[in-house]
């Protein structure tokens, strides 16, 4: 896949780059101290009625695989990282069927086979894709390493972590057996249908953004706030891991 460099200017933090930092970094800290919003969260109310419904139930958890991604801002800072240099829709249609390929897959079976992995573990871990998308974006990689990492590969497995954060909340709420594959799926299409209006919406700002000439002038300085906030969420759940 073919990038737009980022060069020149774009690579200075100057003094507003350095105040966006500074906000965009403040803004996660505040959303990951506000518990209704914490990624992967369900609503007090919403994890009620997963534990007391039985019975296949599908526009119920359609909906509620719709709203936990519209609120998911890890999934959608990553989604946000992974388009940010695709122009075509057929290549975003890639990358998001390979993204969402992933984290269905791990969602499904980790809840089926009741398998599970630590929830400050695995946000950790999806913290550290949106630092590495950040880093991607900005070219770190070339010029440190020499060398470009399959996109499609990485997007896959960070996918697959996904997936399994997912999975490790809704097995906290201890769903019911009775309609639980229907239930799942439903769940997983509210995710996809969610993951699309997420998207749309990020598409209709990045096509205004990038129609301007600051896309290019702070591209590089939104990417080091997606950075910031991706450490950001390393840190606070990794914290989260060792004082619990």
């Amino acid at each position: 896949m073919s990038q737009t460099s980022l060069k020149g200017d774009a690579w200075s933090l100057n003094a507003t780059s350095r105040y966006l930092l500074f906000t965009g970094i403040t803004v996660t800290i505040l959303l990951l101290l506000s518990d209704p919003v914490l990624a992967h969260a369900v609503a007090d109310g919403d994890k009620g009625y997963i534990q007391e419904v039985y019975g296949v139930l599908l526009v119920p958890f359609t909906y509620l695989g719709a709203k936990h991604m519209m609120t998911g801002y890890d999934h959608i800072l990553f989604l946000f990282g992974v388009i940010f240099f695709l122009y075509r829709m057929k290549h975003i249609a890639i990358y998001v069927t390979i993204f969402a390929i992933g984290h269905s897959t791990t969602m499904l079976i980790g809840v089926i086979f009741d398998f599970g992995i630590n929830s400050f573990i695995i946000d950790a871990i999806i913290g550290l894709s949106i630092v590495y998308k950040a880093l991607d974006n900005i070219g770190a990689y070339q010029r440190w390493f020499g060398v470009q990492p399959n996109t499609k590969l990485a997007t896959l497995i960070f996918g697959l972590f996904h997936g399994f954060g997912l999975a490790s909340k809704i097995i906290e709420y201890d769903i019911a057996e009775d309609g639980l594959i229907p239930n799942l799926l439903a769940f997983n299409v509210g995710v996809e249908i969610g993951q699309l209006l997420a998207l749309g919406a990020i598409l209709v700002a990045m096509g205004w953004w990038r129609r301007h000439p600051s896309f290019l002038r702070h591209a590089y300085t939104a990417n080091v706030i997606m950075m910031g906030a991706g450490f950001t969420l390393i840190g606070f759940h990794l914290t989260g891991y060792a004082i619990s």
